[in-house]
């Protein structure tokens, strides 16, 4: 009867000792899970802190190229916002115990190469630039937009709830200036760009005459 009772003693210290070792297990496989997601919000963290800085060298070349004024305090006025958005990412890298680096965002250098490239192909002084200029500014708006929801939704994940509230004052920001950049675009800038068409075809149409 003793051997008996030791054996089952042995058997449920048995069972114990495996459920606490699967539950460890799954305790360290969650936090090799989190960390692996924490990295990749670094280094998406990075993509976008770069994207950040250039945008502080592409935007006055997008205010200088503008004819619209209006169009050019936009762009003014995001561009002292982007400095903003850059500081608040800093502050969100010093919060996870993270150095600020950079790193290059591929999506935001073929961006603002095309808003180059509209510059160029567009005649200067005219509202079809500031048409082909507003497009690609928007552009960079949606990228921004699709970037900072990623990551307020990556951080709330983590339980990062400040770090959302953070990125969240940063996406609220790139909304309103697409929101505006519409505004300007339908106020009066498209409609000019579209008279200006007009009087092209009416110039051909007299020389034929």
């Amino acid at each position: 009867m003793p051997t008996t009772k030791s054996k089952k003693t042995s058997g449920t210290k048995s069972s114990a000792g495996t459920s606490s070792r699967k539950a460890k297990n799954a305790e360290t496989s969650s936090q090799n899970e989190n960390s692996q997601l924490e990295k990749f919000f670094v280094d998406a963290l990075k993509d976008i802190y770069w994207a950040e800085k250039h945008l502080t060298k592409a935007l006055p070349k997008m205010q200088k190229a503008a004819t619209s004024e209006e169009l050019q305090q936009a762009i003014e006025d995001h561009l002292n916002q982007t400095k903003e958005h850059i500081n608040r990412l800093e502050q969100v890298f010093d919060q996870l115990g993270e150095k600020a680096q950079a790193k290059k965002c591929e999506a935001m250098e073929g961006l603002t190469k095309e808003g180059d490239t509209v510059v160029e192909e567009t005649e200067d002084g005219t509202s079809t630039r500031d048409v082909g200029i507003i497009v690609s500014a928007q552009k960079v708006e949606h990228y921004e937009i699709s970037a900072y929801g990623s990551l307020i939704t990556i951080a709330k994940t983590m339980g990062q709830d400040e770090i959302a509230d953070i990125l969240s004052q940063t996406l609220e920001e790139e909304k309103e200036t697409d929101q505006l950049l519409s505004q300007i675009a339908e106020g009066s800038i498209n409609w000019q760009a579209q008279e200006e068409g007009e009087e092209g075809e009416e110039s051909n149409e007299e020389e034929e005459e």
